[in-house]
């Protein structure tokens, strides 16, 4: 596996990746990435975009893991997650060093993802990818902030 930025953020260095990153392309291109659910929409519609301009030109493999890693922080704000660096055998499978681990232990692939999205088109989607996750937060549900967790006990 090549890197895929240089240096490779480790997990304790992505929310300040993300942060740069996001600042770095809201300079250039004004995009409403604010860590909502929705903004996964405009990474799609990003490198939907980025692909119709590929043309025989090589993966822009920095823009790509810059909006993996942005959709991963999506996942960790929003869902509860949290970046884990991969081992060697996750590496190979998920063909990322990093991952998101959410509260229900699975490992989820971000980066990847977004990969997939410009190789493959719109089959791939990032913004399907969080409402497929299992073990995400709901807003206002137990564990959210400001509410304390209900004990347990029967369904509703």
């Amino acid at each position: 596996m090549h890197p895929i930025v240089d240096p490779v953020p480790t997990a304790p260095q992505m929310r300040d990746y993300v942060t740069e990153f996001v600042a770095r392309v809201n300079t250039r291109a004004r995009l409403p990435l604010d860590y909502s659910v929705k903004s996964l929409r405009v990474v799609d519609r990003v490198v939907d975009g980025l692909r119709r301009g590929r043309a025989g030109r090589a993966r822009p493999v920095e823009t790509l893991f810059g909006l993996g890693a942005y959709a991963g922080e999506v996942m960790v704000r929003r869902g509860g997650g949290f970046w884990i660096d991969l081992g060697v055998e996750q590496r190979e499978l998920f063909g990322q060093p990093l991952g998101i681990r959410m509260p229900d232990g699975r490992r989820w692939n971000p980066l990847g993802k977004v990969v997939k999205r410009f190789d493959y088109g719109a089959e791939e989607s990032v913004a399907l990818l969080y409402l497929q996750i299992h073990g995400r937060r709901r807003a206002g549900g137990p564990g959210h902030p400001g509410r304390p967790a209900r004990p347990p006990g029967p369904p509703r």
